[in-house]
């Protein structure tokens, strides 16, 4: 059973970035699962730090991304939208170059509040860091 409330179309939820820091860096999301949101970052120099590795804020955008899209999916967005509370991101290991795959998936979705887990990996499918994002559900006036 799906927990989403709106499924777009990737290209829907693609085009909602355009000319935002999200697509500055890249990011598109590639798959919306029943229970689960991907996606992925090119690494680019842009996005590295000065010693040729993927700079931490990059992976917290990137995870940030993922999360918020998808705990804005979950809501009726007639009545409720998503912002972002804490992010708290452990830096495993370092990517230097192909990309940078992330995966969301609901660790709790409550009435006020919702902590998702997004797990980066490299282009081999190694873990490269682990996400907790916990997003505050505000009613609309």
């Amino acid at each position: 059973m799906s927990i989403w409330k709106t499924t777009p179309t990737l290209d829907q939820v693609n085009n909602h970035s355009k000319e935002t820091l999200v697509d500055h860096l890249g990011i598109e999301i590639t798959k919306i699962t029943e229970d689960s949101l991907e996606g992925q970052m090119p690494v680019t120099n842009q996005i590295k730090q000065p010693y040729g590795i993927v700079h931490g804020g990059a992976n917290c955008v990137l995870a940030e991304t993922l999360g918020s899209v998808a705990a804005n999916l979950v809501l009726d967005s007639t009545k409720q939208h998503a912002v972002g509370l804490s992010i708290h991101t452990n830096h495993i290991k370092a990517v230097r170059n192909g990309v940078v795959k992330g995966i969301a998936k609901a660790k709790h979705i409550g009435r006020k509040t919702q902590v998702w887990e997004i797990v980066t990996y490299n282009s081999k499918d190694d873990v490269t860091s682990i996400t907790s994002l916990t997003m505050s559900n505000i009613d609309r006036l």
